[in-house]
């Protein structure tokens, strides 16, 4: 059991809430009972998982380290002391994992784009993001194309918004020039978002097969994106508010698309 918080392997895990270390190492800490699951079930990229088992509490928690340990996974165990000094919660449940993070390329869905995706550009807020990817696994979608300077997906926040969405759910990174390319080359549906939009979000028939393209909070689309849509929608506003959160806005129209083409039994 490792007991001291300046081990070297501690250190090594404690410097993954930081991204330049993340994106140094290309790996990144996970923690709660929830997460670990979803991680376990959704992912072959866990490295490690740490485990304090005086605050193991949680009977899934207990399964889940003997679930780690039949797969090989190996076990680093902490005191709690040392596990406080990881943790980013208030009430530590015991449980943390190191994972490697898995990148996709736009390459890779060319001539397969199948179901919905959204394109976030120069997304800002962790929060938002992870929520957006949470909110994109529940109807049914397939990833998220980040589009220049964006937030980092595997930040503690992302991962938390996402309860683990973010296992389940292909991301990929690139910039505006290559995203463009893109859409143009493969003839990509894209439907962007703006307030300033003549057409309303519900007066649009939606394909199957599609990226929902969402601007940054602050500044919105981009003329050089807006210009490779297919539509523009917008969501009505009547009271004092001049705009959604990213988040809201984005889940709004995901579930417009969701609702047109889902079947109720």
């Amino acid at each position: 059991m490792i007991t001291s918080i300046a081990n070297p392997q501690i250190k090594y895990f404690r410097k993954l809430k930081n991204r330049k270390y993340r994106n140094e190492t290309g790996m990144f800490l996970v923690e709660g009972t929830r997460i670990v699951i979803e991680a376990l079930e959704e992912s072959k990229n866990i490295t490690d998982l740490i485990v304090a088992r005086e605050l193991l509490r949680n009977e899934n928690a207990k399964k889940a380290v003997k679930d780690a340990e039949s797969k090989g996974i190996p076990l680093v165990e902490v005191s709690t002391e040392v596990f406080e000094s990881l943790s980013t919660k208030d009430g530590p449940q015991g449980l943390a994992a190191i994972v490697r993070q898995n990148w996709h390329s736009l390459e890779e869905i060319s001539g397969t784009l199948g179901g919905v995706w959204i394109a976030l550009y120069e997304v800002s807020d962790p929060g938002n993001l992870g929520t957006i990817i949470r909110t994109l696994d529940g109807m049914g979608g397939e990833g998220v194309i980040l589009i220049d300077q964006c937030t980092d997906p595997f930040d503690p926040s992302a991962i938390r918004a996402s309860m683990g969405a973010i296992f389940a759910k292909k991301i990929i990174k690139t910039d505006l020039i290559s995203f463009e390319k893109w859409v143009r080359q493969k003839n990509v549906i894209v439907v962007g978002t703006s307030d300033s939009a003549e057409r309303d979000y519900e007066n649009f028939n939606y394909p199957r097969n599609l990226i929902l393209l969402m601007g940054s909070e602050r500044e919105g689309l981009p003329d050089a994106l807006a210009q490779i849509c297919h539509s523009i929608v917008a969501i009505p506003m009547e009271g004092k508010s001049d705009s959604l959160n990213l988040s809201v806005a984005s889940s709004i129209i995901l579930y417009e698309i969701y609702n047109q083409h889902r079947k109720i039994s």
